[in-house]
């Protein structure tokens, strides 16, 4: 993208608007806004910070710290003497549980999701060791499509322990924002991620060709007081994930 005049407009009618929200603040919001109206996609450049400071009238230090925003979310990749490029994959933190919709959402993208199973099982024993429940105790599998803006990207599979969801159905697109409703707050996961072939199902869901790779995470997750709360197995799209571990 070399034309920045869009973008621009779309940032000064939001700077306009009178309301408390930090200056900084309005510009990283409607830099996500421009990239969920494709106005920006993945691989665009934005302007530099100089050229930012001058189209909108603000100080750099304004426009690093909405760059800044933008980094720590994940929406934008920075570094030096190449600028600040839109991201174009999706980042899969190993360690914070913000959960596929909420990431998806931070990167200015549109996240959905095509429920294959919504169904209590009898746990086996990987699962009952994963969760530290007995076998054959009862749990949800959850097992779903997920999409970002149209485009299909990881079949999941989750188990819960059948105890903490009430109503399945309740669950619309995010499993996590549902925890959040009952009042269970995850602070902590554990993942390990391994390699391997695409299987015939995934090709099929995913629409595939035989020739991507398919990363596998399996993730334990855990609420605020150490409880195990999920299990989960994503596959996801080789070509399209990162994978984040910190300290």
């Amino acid at each position: 993208m070399n034309d920045y005049n869009s973008l621009i407009s779309l940032i000064k009618a939001r700077i306009a608007q009178k309301d408390k929200s930090p200056l900084y603040v309005k510009v990283s919001e409607t830099i996500k806004q421009a990239i969920q109206q494709k106005m920006l996609v993945g691989g665009d450049f934005l302007p530099t910070e100089r050229e930012l400071s001058e189209m909108l009238s603000i100080s750099r230090i304004t426009v690093r710290k909405a760059l800044d925003v933008l980094d720590k979310d994940q929406v934008v990749v920075r570094s030096r003497g190449c600028g600040t490029m839109v991201s174009d994959t999706l980042e899969y933190s190993l360690k914070e549980p913000k959960g596929f919709s909420q990431q998806v959402v931070l990167k200015g993208k549109r996240p959905d999701t095509l429920w294959i199973k919504k169904e209590i099982v009898a746990s086996n024993a990987d699962i009952a060791e994963q969760l530290n429940i007995s076998v054959n105790d009862e749990v949800f599998l959850l097992k779903r499509i997920r999409y970002v803006d149209d485009q299909p990207v990881s079949i999941e599979e989750s188990y819960v322990p059948a105890h903490l969801i009430a109503d399945a159905d309740d669950i619309q697109v995010s499993l996590y924002e549902y925890f959040r409703s009952q009042n269970i707050i995850l602070t902590r996961t554990k993942s390990r991620v391994s390699a391997q072939m695409p299987t015939d199902e995934f090709l099929e869901h995913l629409g595939l060709k035989s020739t991507v790779p398919v990363l596998v995470i399996k993730q334990v997750a855990f609420d605020i007081s150490g409880q195990l709360m999920e299990y989960s197995v994503n596959y996801c799209r080789g070509d399209m994930y990162v994978f984040v571990a910190e300290d």
